[in-house]
């Protein structure tokens, strides 16, 4: 019999990529998403790719009786992976009061929701934000949670350490954290890939976007760092490496063979790159010239952060397989896509 997993916010960017793998790996999905940063359309290219169209309800999980009436309708959900969320750093900073009611009353309505109805697994999707910048590179999961710089980076930490303390009075319950790093590129079969609502906040799509015309340039915040070309330096993996570890995820949770009733683990490459890193490589697998400008640095930004894998790598046993340059070539495929069919 096929496990059932709800997917919040599966019609985003890394929950579609998500819901593609898990029905790949045999599972059934069905997804929650308010289509505040998503498009209904996405459902389109799930179905293109696997064949199969996931049930989809629009509801905000903010809503602790829509959640409760979703819940009751379908009684056999075994297991919750939980993207939705409100996930700039930059409009964090400027809306603190929006991050922390949506990420964290949506999350806490879940776990109500778990222990009403005996949903014993939860996936969070965290981020590396919780390190803050880290005193030793690479980041370890046993680094210390600094200071978070942004509400954004705050919503996660006290979303984890809400997840510790409902795990701590009712352990039938498990959960792990996935902390990313920088998800980047699309599906190969560029159906779905990132596509923020108005201007990305992100690298990767702020590149495509302005290689395809619709930014005049590329801002690049900040040359001024302690890094070897001075532009920020982040751990970027392909968001189907990301998707294939929250279906390792999900069935080590199901397994429940030596799990702790809840476990952390970093997702990355293991392998830093700077800004400026990014553009070359868009450069050598597009032959296109980047138009960018060095502006301020932005607010909330840490200088520099790379993932230690090793924990994911042995106990998931879960790898990133793919070069920054295929995932960027998986990225502006998709963007041209999109584009020429607009």
């Amino acid at each position: 019999m096929k496990s059932l997993i709800l997917v919040t916010g599966g019609t985003g960017y890394i929950g579609s990529h998500t819901t593609v793998e898990l029905i790949h790996a045999g599972y059934d999905v069905v997804i929650v998403d308010n289509l505040s940063n998503s498009k209904i359309e996405v459902l389109d290219g799930i179905e293109k790719i696997t064949g199969v169209r996931p049930f989809f309800e629009n509801f905000d999980l903010c809503d602790p009786f829509l959640l409760e009436k979703f819940l009751k309708k379908h009684p056999q959900i075994n297991s919750i992976i939980h993207f939705a969320a409100f996930k700039a750093v930059g409009d964090s900073v400027s809306h603190p009061v929006k991050y922390y009611k949506n990420n964290l009353l949506s999350l806490m309505n879940l776990l109500a929701g778990m222990s009403d109805h005996r949903i014993l697994n939860l996936v969070f999707s965290s981020s590396c934000t919780v390190y803050g910048q880290p005193d030793k590179l690479p980041v370890t999961e046993d680094s210390p949670v600094k200071a978070a710089l942004s509400p954004y980076g705050n919503t996660k930490q006290i979303s984890e350490e809400m997840i510790r303390d409902t795990l701590e009075v009712n352990s039938d319950l498990h959960a792990i954290s996935l902390r990313y790093f920088n998800p980047i590129g699309a599906h190969p079969s560029a159906e779905i890939g990132e596509l923020p609502s108005g201007i990305p906040d992100n690298l990767v799509p702020f590149i495509t976007q302005t290689a395809v015309g619709v930014r005049d340039h590329l801002r690049v915040f900040g040359n001024d760092y302690n890094t070897p070309d001075g532009s920020c330096i982040r751990d970027y993996l392909h968001v189907i490496d990301l998707a294939r570890a929250h279906v390792a995820a999900i069935s080590r949770l199901e397994k429940k063979e030596n799990i702790l009733n809840y476990e952390i683990f970093n997702l990355g490459t293991g392998n830093g790159k700077s800004v400026f890193e990014m553009i070359a490589s868009f450069e050598k697998i597009s032959g296109l010239k980047l138009p960018y400008k060095i502006v301020g640095r932005r607010p909330g930004d840490i200088e520099q952060v790379w993932a230690d894998t090793g924990l994911a790598n042995q106990v998931l046993e879960w790898n990133a397989d793919y070069s920054i340059d295929e995932a960027m070539l998986t990225a502006w495929d998709w963007e041209k896509k999109y584009r020429n069919n607009q």
